[in-house]
């Protein structure tokens, strides 16, 4: 019988590099070699990504796969729990949604999931040589211990060794450390078997002392210092900075509208690696400036965000972009806004039965109970380039005008009917909406859409020959780059040791 094997990375906060140091691991087993899978038992995230299966998963554990070499699966993250306002937040049960509930109604429904989280784990370790399973914020919030299946319980669950990554950028690293130690009950501190140091910058000569006196009082060991690095990955504990952080200006400007509900901001990562291209997140009731373009994007709650969007100066500011000539996008949620109406005849977002849009498109969207979620590809009309994708949207969006050309013909759908076409574009393509998560993901018709930016600016185009590659070809050497970093900054052979495995 196959040796089941694991290793359980959980931090001391949130925001610590969890998911990307999970990443890595399932990288560095997998070029070994091993056959791995990731797991999350409960993710909270509004980027979720769609598996060949039509089910819907957190963003965090695709790339994990992605690391892995493998296709993902819900099986990777069973609990998807996706925000729906300040109170509720949409629960998504092995990729299917389940109900909608506040915090009350899911810890109270929470103890009957327990069982169900160890049979899921279960079947994913008999597929596997090792398990590299992800916690979620800190095993030290001691108001959440009772039945806790995410940190400390899901430990026990698999009977995992586990791997404490504590973030020194943010300070006070020592204390975050022996404060979460101190706080387990002597049972799960001895699970704790090393400490990994993340985002360090500076000399390691002088931090030495300091990783000496951890593992004295501890008892762990230091299994690792990683140095500060920042690469182009979709994971969670990146997504603040992703949004916050300033670029350098460049030839076009991208403006996003940070839209309070707004869902999957990883359909944005691939633009940046197209030449002269700024991509800014701007805030409702920020500035707009003068874009060349404007991107609504995905949102789990459409209606609440056009709300938002309508009590907000942005609007008019879109408004105002379009009229100076800005090119206008809309994904998702933000083709729904774009459009003229939104109709909710059941309920299925609030309250209200219908909403106006931003007027942009002449199209109306119907929402529905059920959810939309299929991989997707087919050739653009635009500039007939072949691009796929993947979609998760509740409404069904339709052209009032018969003249309003598609954006997409779609050739392909994976996971639901294939109904021929996808989107709506408008005056030549200065205006389009997708339901087509990923799309910039697709260089060619990236490529090809910026070109025409550049040639309204008068810059010079870009071949396509000479345009980055397709952003999952690019993910693939980012994960190499990730696992030679860690793994020239970790000692191998205690890890190693410390999964069971020979080094």
């Amino acid at each position: 019988m196959k040796k089941k094997l694991r290793v359980m990375v959980q931090g001391t906060a949130s925001d610590v590099g969890k998911s990307v140091l999970s990443a890595a691991l399932c990288r560095i087993l997998t070029r070994d070699g091993y056959d791995v899978n990731p797991f999350k038992s409960q993710n909270m995230s509004l980027n979720s990504y769609i598996t060949p299966e039509g089910l819907e998963m957190g963003r965090a554990q695709v790339m994990q796969a992605e690391a892995s070499n493998k296709e993902p699966s819900a099986l990777m993250n069973p609990i998807l729990l996706k925000p729906t306002s300040d109170r509720k937040s949409q629960v998504i049960v092995k990729g299917k949604v389940h109900a909608n509930m506040d915090a009350v109604e899911y810890f109270a429904w929470k103890p009957t999931l327990r069982q169900e989280i160890a049979n899921i784990y279960h079947e994913l370790e008999e597929k596997s040589d090792v398990v590299v399973i992800e916690g979620a914020g800190s095993p030290a919030e001691i108001n959440l211990t009772t039945n806790d299946f995410v940190n400390m319980g899901m430990a026990d669950i698999a009977d995992a060794p586990v791997i404490l990554v504590a973030d020194i950028d943010r300070g006070g690293v020592f204390a975050s450390i022996a404060g979460t130690l101190m706080l387990m009950p002597e049972e799960h501190r001895d699970r704790v078997k090393g400490v990994i140091i993340n985002k360090f910058r500076g000399s390691r000569e002088i931090l030495q002392p300091g990783i000496d006196k951890i593992e004295e009082i501890t008892n762990v060991p230091v299994l690792g210092v990683i140095p500060y690095f920042t690469m182009n990955l979709e994971d969670e504990d990146g997504m603040s900075r992703w949004l916050t952080e300033k670029r350098e200006a460049g030839a076009i400007d991208i403006a996003i509208i940070r839209l309070p509900y707004m869902s999957n901001h990883t359909d944005f990562n691939s633009l940046m690696l197209h030449e002269g291209v700024t991509v800014r997140f701007v805030k409702l009731g920020e500035a707009l400036g003068r874009p060349d373009v404007v991107v609504i994007p995905g949102s789990k709650s459409t209606i609440s965000d056009m709300k938002a969007l309508r009590a907000s100066s942005t609007y008019q500011g879109i408004i105002d972009c379009h009229k100076s000539g800005a090119r206008i996008i809309g994904i998702c949620g933000g083709y729904q806004i774009l459009g003229k109406t939104i109709v909710d005849p059941e309920r299925t977002e609030t309250e209200e039965e219908y909403t106006e849009g931003l007027g942009l498109l002449d199209v109306t969207t119907i929402f529905q109970p059920e959810k939309n979620t299929t991989l997707t590809a087919g050739e653009d009309s635009l500039f007939g380039k072949k691009v796929k994708g993947y979609e998760i949207h509740m409404g069904v969006t339709t052209a009032n005008d018969e003249q309003l050309a598609p954006l997409v013909r779609i050739e392909e759908r994976i996971g639901g009917t294939l109904n021929g076409f996808d989107g709506t574009v408008a005056e030549g393509g200065r205006i389009f909406g997708t339901y087509l998560h990923g799309i910039f993901d697709n260089s060619c018709f990236t490529n090809a859409y910026l070109n025409e930016v550049r040639r309204e600016k008068g810059l010079p185009e870009v071949l396509e020959a000479m345009a980055p590659e397709d952003f999952w070809v690019y993910k693939n050497k980012q994960y190499d780059k990730l696992a030679d970093l860690v793994e020239a900054n970790m000692d191998k052979k205690m890890m190693y040791r410390i999964i069971g495995l020979e080094a």
